[in-house]
């Protein structure tokens, strides 16, 4: 079985100095490994396409036989780095803290130990008023971004 930590490094050898960021590596007993990595301003099929490229150099399927897919995580699966928090800063999302209370709103203040979730708060018999709530990443079972139709 090809090891997580040889992809990482390859990866993380490729992106240095790059935009680029490993959001997560899976491999699988039959050898079927799943990148994703993105990037602030959203990565390009042609860049997912150099990774793969790179990494398929790194292999040598004459030794072990693999599958690979490199792709941006997508908009439905939860934030797992920083960075995507990073990316999103700004952006309307769902967070799901470790209670399982849902919050919404706008994403802000992102730092390395936790962000700020600018939300409505809203009192009966009074106009919603805005607040914000401040979250550890331990306190966070998870976050999504929520879509918007313009």
């Amino acid at each position: 079985m090809i090891e997580k930590q040889k992809i990482q490094g390859l990866i993380e050898e490729y992106i240095k100095g790059k935009e680029l960021f490993l959001v997560s590596v899976k491999v699988s007993s039959a050898n079927r490994i799943i990148v994703l990595a993105d990037k602030k301003d959203g990565i390009t099929i042609d860049e997912c396409a150099a990774i793969h490229r790179h990494i398929e150099n790194g292999l040598n399927r004459d030794v072990e036989d693999f599958e690979l897919q490199v792709s941006s995580p997508g908009l439905d699966l939860p934030f797992s780095v920083i960075e995507q928090y990073l990316k999103n800063e700004g952006k309307k999302v769902e967070v799901v803290d470790n209670d399982g209370t849902k919050y919404t709103g706008k994403l802000k203040n992102v730092t390395p130990g936790g962000f700020e979730l600018e939300t409505e708060i809203k009192t009966k018999g009074k106009a919603p008023e805005l607040k914000d709530i401040s979250f550890n990443f331990e306190q966070i079972k998870s976050t999504r971004i929520i879509l918007t139709i313009k």
